[in-house]
């Protein structure tokens, strides 16, 4: 009785695994909650929504041909994305598919998890794996490298490239862009959306047979990014999904296992707005009007000639204190740090001290409008008696030209000869969103960090430097 109560189990759960497997082969979310089934949880119905709407795309019930993909960070696109590849080639072994991403290191992962998922092998025998699901997709032994390989018994089924990467003579059925906007930085420059935008419709929707499924997954940080470009040119063609990390009408996180509203909350208190809202609710800035249109990036520093600083000093209790600390270089300026806040003098002087030191600084110039002189005075007493240096020339002036006028004026040079770090976003977050919304046209909050970076380009043009009335250590140039 015993053994035959046994065997009744065993056939039992034989069935229910066979069952599971065919599920698995018919149903997108089925197949993800099969293979990883630790992340596609019950209680992630945005997981469900988003596998349901890539299978219509697929099989037709979507009605469209191309989907527009907005997710917050780590909810699971790009993941679903390369499950959705993996189970498209199980369906059909004659698929095509090319994936795109800002760079080819960031393909070339896309491309690899594909990949070695429809190799994994399970570690326990009553384990699913993709092989007890589609046993007839096999990666081919003889093309099989990171960004292009193929399946057994097929030439090429596979292509991943980063944006500006080379495509030609690749044709897909299916076609992928996943992040093609790394950050911040790219995002609000025009000249790299610009980029972006001409391979797309040069050389990426060229590669589209006919009939062929189209899918872009980014995050919308600009207007005038890709998916504001593509909807523009046609935005009936185009299924939108948008889900947005916290619904303000409901009260309601879209995952709390993924982002729990107390995590949600702090970051709002610690990220730049513009960037927060870019990746959590998918509201694109609008960079149209900004004076800046686009920055000078740099990896490696150069041999300095000297470095620089300029400060302007808050004049109101509202106001910023900006200071930004720069290597000149064949008279360019290479920016190496920046210090924006509106915390009070207490707090600023010995920071500026501090800063001035650091960075090594030759020359600083310190504006001595409403109480800039005793600002400037203070921080060169801390570096004196508290750093026991008076290597670093503190020099303080009256500004008389027109603010407005100046930045204007200087726009252009900071486009074209002033190079900001890499991730400096990331490293000055208050001082990038002062300078990349500043507009150069209308009313701006705040025009302190606009009024410095002027300051310091006008540091290296001793034509604009001469006439203003600057004093050191008592004494006065002209």
């Amino acid at each position: 009785m015993a053994s035959n109560n046994r065997q009744k189990q065993i056939e039992l759960l034989y069935l229910l695994r066979e069952k599971r497997i065919r599920e698995a082969r018919e149903s997108f979310f089925v197949f993800c909650q099969t293979i990883a089934p630790d992340f596609y949880l019950n209680d992630r119905p945005h997981l469900k929504e988003l596998c349901e709407i890539l299978q219509g795309l697929y099989e037709g019930p979507l009605g469209k041909k191309k989907l527009i993909i907005m997710l917050p960070p780590r909810h699971g696109k790009s993941r679903t994305l390369v499950n959705f590849c993996m189970w498209v080639l199980g369906k059909s072994k004659k698929n095509r598919i090319i994936t795109c991403s800002y760079n080819d290191d960031q393909a070339t992962e896309f491309s690899r998890f594909t990949r070695d998922g429809i190799e994994l092998k399970k570690v326990f025998p009553y384990e699913i794996d993709y092989s007890d699901i589609f046993p007839n997709t096999k990666m081919s032994s003889d093309n099989k490298s990171y960004q292009k390989w193929a399946l057994d018994g097929e030439f090429f089924n596979y292509k991943g490239s980063g944006i500006g990467g080379s495509i030609t003579g690749k044709g897909a059925n299916i076609s992928i862009v996943d992040d093609p906007v790394k950050d911040a930085e790219a995002a609000f420059n025009e000249l790299s959306l610009d980029k972006i935008y001409r391979w797309y419709i040069g050389t990426f929707i060229s590669r589209k047979e006919e009939g062929a499924i189209e899918i872009i997954c980014m995050t919308r940080w600009a207007h005038e990014d890709l998916i504001g470009r593509v909807l523009k040119t046609d935005m009936d063609a185009w299924h939108i999904l948008k889900m947005e990390a916290y619904n303000r009408e409901e009260d309601k996180m879209l995952c709390p296992a993924l982002l729990s509203k107390e995590s949600y909350q702090e970051k709002i208190k610690i990220m730049d707005s513009a960037i927060f809202n870019a990746n959590y609710h998918h509201n694109p800035v609008n960079i149209e009007g900004r004076l800046y249109k686009a920055f000078k990036i740099y990896s490696v520093k150069p041999e300095f000639e000297r470095i620089i600083n300029y400060t302007d000093t808050a004049d109101q209790g509202n106001d910023f204190l900006c200071s930004i600390s720069a290597g000149v270089y064949q008279n360019e300026l290479y920016i190496i740090n920046a210090y924006y806040t509106n915390e009070g003098m207490e707090i600023t002087e010995p920071a500026l001290a501090e800063m001035l030191l650091k960075d090594k600084v030759s020359t600083a110039y310190i504006e001595s409008n409403n109480g800039g002189r005793g600002f400037a005075r203070a921080v060169q007493r801390i570096l004196t008696e508290k750093y026991g240096t008076n290597k670093i020339s503190i020099q303080w002036f009256t500004q008389t030209k027109n603010k407005q006028s100046r930045i204007l004026t200087n726009s252009n040079f900071v486009m074209e000869h002033v190079y900001f770090p890499e991730l400096w976003a990331q490293r000055f977050p208050d001082f990038y969103h002062a300078i990349s919304s500043y507009q150069g046209k209308g009313k701006n909050k705040h025009d302190d960090a606009a009024d410095a970076l002027t300051g310091l380009v006008e540091m290296i043009d001793t034509i604009r430097i001469m006439p203003v009335e600057v004093e050191t250590s008592g004494r006065r140039y002209f």
